[in-house]
C-alpha cells in the first residue's frame, strides 16, 4: 500500500532522515519503533506531505505521490493522527465529529460506523473535547480520521499517555479495523509490546536511519527490545 523510498528529509538545513525506506502492506499494519529523536514523527509527516524530502520517494499505492500536496493525499485515501490527541478544545465531541463529516455524501454513516468503535464519545457527545481525559481525546482524533474511509492510516504514539484500559481498546479497534480489509496502517510507537501485538512488519528507527527490520507478532518482542537498547 505504501512504500516510502530512500527518503532523506528534515528541518531547514538540518536532515533528521538519511535514506529512510519502510513499506506498509496492504490490510496489514507496519510498525516504526525508537527513541525519542529518532526521527519517527518526522517519517509520518513527510509521509503525509507536511515536509516534503529532498531524496527518495514515497509510493502510495502504486503512485508517486511525493510532490503531492496533503489535501491531495487525504483525497487519495490517507489519513493522519498525529501525536498528542489533538482536538477543538472548546468544540463538543459532536461538534468535533461534524467539522470532518459535514460536506460528505456518506458522513452521518460514517459518523455512527466511528462512534460503534468507540461508544464513549457517544456518552460524551455533549461535552467540550478539552474536558474529555487523554484517552478520550485520542479516541476522538481516531474517529475523526476514521470518518474520512481511509486507505491507509497513519498513526503517531497513539497509546502515549494514556491509561492501560483504553490502550488495550484501541490496539482491539486497530487489529478489527484491518481483519476486516482495506486499511492499511502505518504505526509509530514506544509501547513495544502493544506494536508488535499489533503489526505484522516492523522497522526500528536510530538518528534518522533504519538499523532493524523485521516480521512482527508477539515472538518478535525480544528481538525489538534488544534492538532499541543497542
Amino acid at each position: 500500500m505504501l512504500k516510502i523510498n530512500g527518503v532523506r528529509a528534515g528541518y531547514d538545513r538540518t536532515t533528521v532522515l538519511h535514506g529512510v525506506t519502510v513499506t506498509v502492506p496492504r490490510d496489514g499494519v507496519a510498525a516504526v519503533l525508537g527513541h525519542n529523536g529518532a526521527g519517527k514523527s518526522t517519517l509520518l509527516r513527510t509521509a503525509m506531505g507536511l515536509i516534503r524530502p529532498t531524496a527518495g520517494t514515497v509510493v502510495l499505492d502504486g503512485e508517486d505521490i511525493t510532490r503531492l500536496a496533503p489535501h491531495q493525499r487525504v483525497a487519495r485515501g490517507m489519513a493522519y493522527v498525529p501525536q498528542g490527541q489533538q482536538s477543538f478544545p472548546h468544540l463538543t465531541t459532536a461538534e468535533n465529529l461534524r467539522l470532518v463529516a459535514d460536506g460528505r455524501r456518506d458522513g452521518a454513516a460514517a459518523t455512527a460506523e466511528a462512534l460503534d468503535l468507540f461508544p464513549v464519545l457517544r456518552e460524551l457527545s455533549g461535552r467540550r473535547a478539552g474536558l474529555l481525559s487523554g484517552g478520550q481525546r485520542q479516541q476522538l482524533a481516531l474517529a475523526r480520521a476514521l470518518i474520512t474511509r481511509p486507505r491507509l492510516l497513519l498513526l503517531d504514539e497513539p497509546t502515549e499517555g494514556i491509561q492501560p484500559s483504553v490502550v488495550a481498546e484501541i490496539e482491539e479497534t486497530i487489529l478489527a479495523l484491518t481483519r476486516r480489509g482495506g486499511l492499511s496502517v502505518l504505526l509509530v510507537e514506544q509501547h513495544v509490546g502493544f506494536a508488535m501485538r499489533a503489526a505484522g512488519h516492523y522497522h526500528v528507527l536510530e538518528a534518522g536511519r533504519v538499523t532493524s527490520t523485521g516480521e512482527g507478532g508477539t515472538a518478535a518482542e525480544g528481538t525489538v527490545r534488544a534492538a532499541l537498547s543497542v
